[in-house]
């Protein structure tokens, strides 16, 4: 089986969620991993909370990023680098939603959702790509199923997820030639704290941020000839409408 041992990871807005979730499932196989948050404070103490406790080798730490510009994604790259002097996978999952009827969703919550969630992930492959053509790495893009499935008052989640998608898939046939594997993953309901919400056994029925983790260490694992390029996961006893 393939090891991934000793190799490094950046996820973006890792420090709760999905992005967690990977962090952990990472961790465990003694990957190396540098989680990205807006504030430099909460980053660094959930590096702490990832190295609490750790029984593998690899270690977690923390930067202050922020996805919607670009300079700040190179110095993330740029410290990785610094520090561990190589970069192996890459996970763009830093996300959020503003979910409103098109009359009443601002500009601003329009401009933030796509720069989040669409150029963020741009912007992450730019800043990373030399590294990931020098390891023939590994790029993951977090899309989700409003990536293929519109619905109403979802207009810029949607079409930033529908873009994601579009994206990832692009750039998978731009890299490929390099050794360079890309993925989307593309789930259905998470049990996080997205916007706003606070997990607890009502939510035992939706995907865990664990299950995401272990799917991610599945595809690093995956041979190399082979490549799920899409992937919708979604939770498979929803409650009954």
């Amino acid at each position: 089986m393939k090891t991934l041992s000793s190799k490094v990871a950046l996820i973006t807005g890792g420090t709760k969620g999905i992005g967690f979730g990977i962090a952990q499932s990472l961790l465990e196989e003694g990957i190396n991993v540098a989680i990205t948050g807006r504030d430099l404070t909460t980053a660094q103490d959930t590096a702490k909370e990832l190295n609490a406790g750790l029984n593998s080798k690899a270690k977690a730490i923390g930067l202050q990023a922020d996805v919607r510009n670009f300079e700040s994604q190179k110095k993330a790259v740029e410290s990785i680098m610094a520090q561990f002097g190589q970069l192996d996978i890459v996970i763009a999952n830093a996300g959020l939603g503003h979910f409103a009827s098109i009359e009443d969703l601002t500009p601003a919550q329009w401009q933030e959702t796509i720069d989040t969630n669409l150029t963020g992930a741009f912007y992450t492959i730019k800043a990373s790509v030399d590294a990931l053509k020098q390891s023939k790495g590994y790029y993951i893009t977090i899309s989700s199923l409003a990536g293929a499935n519109f619905f109403a008052k979802g207009s810029a989640y949607n079409a930033s997820k529908f873009g994601l998608t579009g994206f990832t898939q692009a750039v998978m046939l731009d890299l490929r030639h390099h050794g360079i594997k890309v993925s989307t993953i593309m789930p259905g309901s998470v049990s996080t704290y997205f916007n706003g919400n606070e997990p607890d056994h009502s939510d035992a029925w939706k995907i865990q941020i664990e299950d995401i983790g272990e799917l991610v260490i599945d595809l690093l694992k995956m041979n190399p000839r082979t490549l799920p390029s899409k992937i919708e996961v979604r939770p498979s006893m929803p409650p009954s409408k």
